[in-house]
């Protein structure tokens, strides 16, 4: 018999084997390997699925469609949301099949373009790639804050006044800078027990799923509502016509979808990129997809008084409603308790994967001080300067809540904003220049599906970019004012300057043997490509 030594050996040698191949895969798309590879299969699928951490970001988000449209916008709007994030997933495995590295869908852009606008194209896709990882991860800790704050709030005095109803907003902005503190401190001083963690928090997310619902539907204590209600109720609080405002609600299921493709940073650190990856997006969007129904049509059932829901000044629903169908403060307290344990986890796994895209965009000189950017820190076998600058970057962000209340506003809507179209490059390059050879012949083909899902993906981008920069409420104030449009309009500006100021003459794109290979090129072409400079 085959002793457990041997078996473990016998495993040990597959991995590096595995390893070894998945290196020289890298170093042929032109990159030394500088990460570890400590992820199985199952491991980078469980990532996958804490950046959505499904419960949790949909909890956050809830008064979106409560608001645009009550039951019928949140169950119908997360399947819809779901198909096209699934359509997305398909789109973005094909390519990540052959093409997997942290640079992601930036590097993506490149190889798939044409000579003629590689460069710019992946320097505009680089951008929104980096720009929404870091604003969806501000947006996760900052809505942990929030609903932190809306937990503590379901302890109330015999006036009825809740515990943080005289919080200011420096308060908040504490309680967000300790998580931010929080999740920076574990991703970077745990990495290699992050294995471990993501496991954990897919059974937390399992068990925790159970006791929600069967404490909301076996106590409700204001009773439970009919199915025709919770799958047919249609009641816009928000002012928009009726067609829009559940338009305006989709922004529930997008922002909790939208780190599908957040994954394929983590590229350079799990064992069988190629395969795995687009393995765990496709099947996380499936996962995803069951748990949001297992837990949003629970809620739906117990749902109640949605104009008063949708003016509760915290934007956080989830407890109030919780508190309403457990009658008892406490044990509300309890059951919320695992939405923020997985909030914590989510940010976790956000912080990880935004310092890893921003890291592989600077190794390519595509960020100011792009040299600093890109150090790995050996010891902790992380980037450890590009997850500071990130850190950086989400705390000056987070002092927009000191200007407006609706800031959680900003920060989901230019998150989801910059992902979607950071995902649309790469597919639609792929799909303009017919799908071309090494996709179709990839390990991830899916033929004529895939490009109907191509065509899916980019009409849900072209809906998405305007989509969510518009305010929840049609009657705007100072306070309520969604300003997604202004940090998105932000981040493009210094991404033009620095373009002007430096990359149009420098910036070549990833250093891949794919110009020399192009069709198109020419020696004069290969002539007029200026070589780069330390940036």
């Amino acid at each position: 018999m085959t002793s457990t030594a041997e078996i473990n050996a016998l495993r040990g040698a597959e991995n590096a084997c595995e390893t070894t191949k998945a290196d020289r895969t890298l170093e042929d798309l032109g990159y030394v390997p500088e990460l570890s590879r400590n992820r199985s299969v199952w491991q980078v699928t469980f990532m996958c699925f804490i950046l959505s951490s499904v419960p949790y970001g949909l909890s956050t988000t809830l008064y979106y469609p409560i608001a645009a449209g009550g039951p019928a916008n949140i169950i119908w709007g997360w399947v819809l949301v779901c198909f096209l994030i699934m359509c997305v997933a398909i789109s973005l495995a094909e390519i990540t099949s052959v093409y997997p590295t942290a640079g992601g869908v930036y590097y993506q852009t490149f190889v798939l373009s044409p000579l003629w606008c590689r460069r710019v194209a992946s320097w505009i896709c680089g951008w929104a790639y980096v720009a929404g990882n870091i604003t969806i991860t501000l947006a996760v800790n900052f809505g942990t804050t929030l609903l932190f704050v809306a937990c503590l709030n379901v302890f109330k005095d015999a006036n009825g006044v809740g515990i943080t109803d005289t919080f200011e907003a420096w308060h908040t902005f504490l309680i967000y800078l300790a998580i931010t503190l929080l999740t920076h401190a574990i991703s970077s001083l745990g990495n290699r027990w992050l294995p471990h963690l993501e496991t954990f928090a897919i059974f937390w997310t399992i068990i925790g799923l159970i006791a929600i619902i069967v404490c909301l539907l076996a106590v409700a204590k204001e009773g439970r509502n009919n199915a025709k209600w919770v799958f047919g109720h249609f009641e816009p609080n928000a002012g928009w016509p009726a067609g829009w405002s559940f338009f305006i609600g989709l922004l529930h299921a997008a922002y909790a979808t939208s780190a599908t493709g957040m994954i394929i940073s983590l590229c350079e650190e799990v064992r069988e990129p190629a395969v795995m990856v687009p393995k765990a997006m496709i099947g996380t969007v499936a996962i995803n997809t069951i748990a949001g129904l297992f837990f949003l049509i629970p809620i739906c059932f117990v749902l109640h008084d949605l104009p008063g829901l949708a003016a509760l000044a915290s934007g956080q629903p989830t407890p109030e409603i919780f508190l309403k169908a457990i009658g008892n403060s406490a044990g509300t307290f309890c059951l919320l308790i695992p939405l923020l344990v997985l909030g914590i986890i989510c940010g976790v796994g956000c912080v990880t994967a935004t310092s890893r895209c921003t890291w592989a965009f600077a190794r390519d000189g595509g960020i100011p001080g792009s040299g600093w950017w890109r150090a790995v820190n050996k010891r902790l076998d992380i980037p450890l300067n590009a997850m500071m600058l990130g850190m950086v970057v989400e705390i000056l962000l987070g002092l927009i809540y000191f200007g407006s209340t609706a800031a959680y506003s900003a920060f989901s809507g230019v998150g989801v904003i910059f992902l979607t179209m950071s995902y649309a490059c790469p597919i639609a390059v792929s799909l303009i220049f017919r799908r071309r050879e090494d996709i179709k012949n990839g390990s991830f083909n899916f033929g004529i599906i895939g490009a109907i899902a191509n065509v899916f993906a980019l009409a849900w981008s072209c809906l998405a970019i305007p989509l969510f920069s518009m305010p929840t409420l049609k009657d705007v104030t100072k306070e309520t004012m969604n300003y997604a449009s202004v940090v998105f309009v932000g981040f493009v500006l210094i991404s033009a300057i620095w373009y002007g100021v430096w990359g149009y003459h420098n910036y070549r794109g990833p250093p891949t043997e794919a110009v020399e290979h192009d069709s198109d090129l020419t020696p004069e072409a290969t002539a007029e490509i200026p070589k780069p400079k330390s940036p």
